[in-house]
């Protein structure tokens, strides 16, 4: 179903097609500028998890807040952000969504509704609880969707947000995104009994989906993305997907937690594009040639976007200070203030 409620046309089954291909992209050319030294600092790739983030951002409007991980960019992607400030973001650079100052785990981008990425695990679910909370008291109708990981769940802030936003049936959507592994060791070996089971102790309904279907994610979101503009939220919904990648960048040889054979098996038969593309051939929506087409067009648009990026200017120096609000040095200048 499309945002408004009505049936997908082929615009829609197109444009999740493009934005899980978009994501895919970002996330090849970010591992190259970190491969080439390139990128300051770790990132962590979405590839794999496509299906997740677009399923559920198509579900809602700009004005719907959403709150993001350490593993960001396919969300950040997905809610519609542009390519060229993203880069410039990753690299530091002054047109990037922070100014170059938050990098690749903090980009924020408020005119499409994105609240921001999160370095601290769990730590955007207080974030997306007091989104639900604005919009519930301001009467917006407006909805807020907040992803992490599997491991977050071992979070106490879960529990507390939870619990506050079904006492007050906040308008707001839990969504995990299950990959299967928190860092380096299994989900079932650090998750006891059920995560929907977790949920459903403090009365909010509770969801299991194939992260890997675009369609099946997009069906539940847009579902309960309605209801929860008609007050009966909150939701909690586990997606299974699978990251190709390691916990980070630097996370390549693998073999100690998990096989090449299993990583092989879902690149091979679970790719959330692969598959769509395929149904999509197989309703008569688009052709093989037309998603080679689409694919080199967006391949070439991220490759346009980082040497937009590389050559950008970064922030001035006397800017070093811009934009913080609690420095040492303002900080220490209240406090003396106040004493005086």
């Amino acid at each position: 179903m499309a945002a408004d409620g009505s049936k997908h046309n082929t615009e829609d089954y197109l444009r999740m097609y493009r934005q899980m291909v978009r994501i895919r992209a970002f996330e090849d050319n970010a591992n190259q500028l970190y491969l080439s030294a390139k990128m300051p600092g770790l990132t962590h790739m979405y590839s794999g998890q496509e299906a997740v983030a677009v399923g559920i951002c198509e579900a809602l409007t700009d004005d719907d807040r959403i709150t993001s991980t350490h593993r960001g960019h396919g969300h950040c992607v997905a809610k519609g952000a542009d390519f060229k400030a993203m880069f410039c973001e990753l690299l530091g650079k002054a047109e990037g969504y922070c100014r170059g100052k938050g990098g690749s785990m903090h980009i924020a981008d408020q005119s499409h509704g994105n609240l921001g990425a999160n370095a601290i695990v769990g730590g955007s679910m207080g974030i997306a609880t007091g989104a639900a909370l604005t919009a519930k008291l301001q009467k917006t109708g407006h909805v807020a969707v907040c992803f992490f990981g599997d491991g977050a769940t071992a979070q106490g802030l879960w529990y507390e947000v939870m619990n506050m936003a079904a006492l007050w049936k906040l308008p707001v959507i839990y969504a995990c995104e299950n990959n299967g592994y928190s860092e380096y060791t299994k989900t079932e070996e650090i998750a006891a009994g059920s995560l929907t089971a977790r949920a459903e102790a403090f009365g909010i309904e509770a969801h299991s989906v194939d992260g890997q279907d675009v369609l099946a994610v997009n069906e539940l979101a847009q579902k309960l993305v309605a209801r929860a503009r008609k007050g009966e939220g909150p939701f909690f919904i586990e997606l299974k997907t699978y990251r190709y990648h390691g916990h980070h960048v630097g996370d390549i040889n693998r073999d100690y937690y998990r096989s090449k054979d299993e990583e092989a098996a879902w690149k091979t038969t679970r790719d959330p594009i692969t598959n769509f593309g395929k149904w999509l051939e197989g309703q008569g929506i688009v052709t093989a040639d037309e998603l080679v087409e689409i694919n080199n067009e967006i391949k070439a648009d991220a490759e346009a976007a980082v040497a937009y990026a590389e050559a950008a200017a970064y922030p001035p120096g006397e800017e070093v200070d811009a934009h913080v609000f609690a420095g040492v040095d303002h900080a220490l200048t209240y406090i003396d203030g106040a004493a005086k």
